[in-house]
This record gives structure tokens, C-alpha cells and sequence, in this order.
């Protein structure tokens, strides 16, 4: 079992900036990909960053490419998303989820957080 915990969202500006953490609890969390997703109401989840268990592969979807980072520490048990030149667009429930490899489809994670709210004003 892993249980994630997002925290780090809010609001800010448009062209602001955000990191978004989740810590997760148990020793196993290296043994994990992790990836950000986001929902907004009445629309599905969305993907938006992964990262493989060792932090060397990364992938972002083209709507956040060259503006969101996302990163690892398996020391602490934590994944972050940098979130840089933020727009309206991106205003939604941000959720971080684990999974035994990376993928793209949010229904082949096992493990996800609560989700923390991003509101970007314009």
C-alpha cells in the first residue's frame, strides 16, 4: 500500500508560478512511476507529467511541455511539478498517482492522492 498526499497549490497569477509536492508513505516508493494528472469539472482526467521509478525518463503532455517540470526524490519519498508561465488553462484538481511502470492512461495506476486545487487568474 502507498498513500500519497499532494500538497503546494493555490492561486496565483497568470505567468505565475507553482510546485506542487506529494509525499508518499512506505519504503517501496522508488520501486514506483509516478505521473500528475489534472481534472476540471465535467471534463475527464487529464495526463500531465510522469517520471520512471529512478527519475531519468520523464514525460509531459505538449499542452505543459517546456513549462512544467516534474522531478523525484526517493530519498524523500516525494515527486514535485514545477509549474512555471502558469495560464487560465491550467486551473484544475491536480492529483499525483503511482503506478508499476509509467503510462499515459490514468487507469493503470494503483495509488492516488486527494488531489490539491490550482486556480490561475487572469
Amino acid at each position: 500500500q502507498v498513500q500519497l498526499v499532494e500538497s503546494g497549490g493555490g492561486l496565483v497569477q497568470a505567468g505565475g508560478s507553482l510546485r506542487l509536492s506529494c509525499a508518499a508513505s512506505g519504503r517501496t516508493f522508488g520501486t514506483y512511476a509516478m505521473g500528475w494528472f489534472r481534472q476540471t469539472p465535467g471534463k475527464e482526467r487529464e495526463f500531465v507529467a510522469g517520471i520512471d521509478r529512478n527519475g531519468i525518463m520523464t514525460y509531459y503532455a505538449d499542452s505543459v511541455k517546456g513549462r512544467f517540470t516534474i522531478s523525484r526524490d526517493n530519498a524523500k519519498n516525494t515527486v514535485y511539478l514545477q509549474m512555471n508561465s502558469l495560464h487560465a488553462e491550467d486551473t484544475a484538481v491536480y492529483y499525483c498517482a503511482a503506478g508499476p511502470r509509467f503510462q499515459y492512461a490514468d487507469t493503470r495506476y494503483d495509488y492516488w492522492g486527494q488531489g490539491t486545487q490550482v486556480t490561475v487568474s487572469s
